[in-house]
């Protein structure tokens, strides 16, 4: 397996296209995930040459066929807001219990500088490789759905 950083477009690679990579974390996210459009965003909010945005895409391939991927995004923010946060990771379904997401999560932190978070579930199986990276849980995360 390899893994590779996407940092500027995702559409420099023959094997890899943007809609295969979104198609991939929409699929494999399943039940935690997000619409596609959402992922698409995140995606933007990677490549963005907005000085306080940015961030990178990690893909991990086996054989040529994608079977994990990872989005960080910058937050512009440090101290109060970590630096980095880890928006989607998912691991193709039939290749889980392989290490694959702790490789991915490792070469993320390896790349950032500066504190990191994400988010989990309290129900998502996941939540236990987190732990075992070192990531805590700092507090509840409590969201307000503006219906306007």
């Amino acid at each position: 397996m390899k893994i590779i950083s996407i940092r500027q477009s995702i559409d420099f690679d023959p094997i890899l296209s943007r809609e295969q990579f979104s198609s991939f974390l929409f699929n494999h996210l399943i039940p935690f995930g997000d619409p596609i459009e959402d992922i698409e965003k995140c995606i933007d909010y990677a490549f963005s040459e907005n000085e306080f945005a940015g961030g990178f895409l990690l893909a991990a391939l086996e054989n040529e066929k994608l079977c994990g991927a990872l989005i960080v995004n910058n937050t512009g923010m440090s101290g109060y807001i970590p630096e980095h946060i880890i928006v989607y990771v998912a691991v193709d379904s039939s290749m889980r219990g392989k290490g694959i997401g702790r490789q991915l999560i490792e070469k993320a932190i390896s790349m950032c500088d500066g504190n990191m978070k994400l988010h989990v579930e309290y129900d998502n199986p996941a939540k236990r490789l987190y732990e075992r990276i070192g990531f805590e849980s700092k507090y509840a995360d409590m969201r307000y759905q503006n219906k306007k």
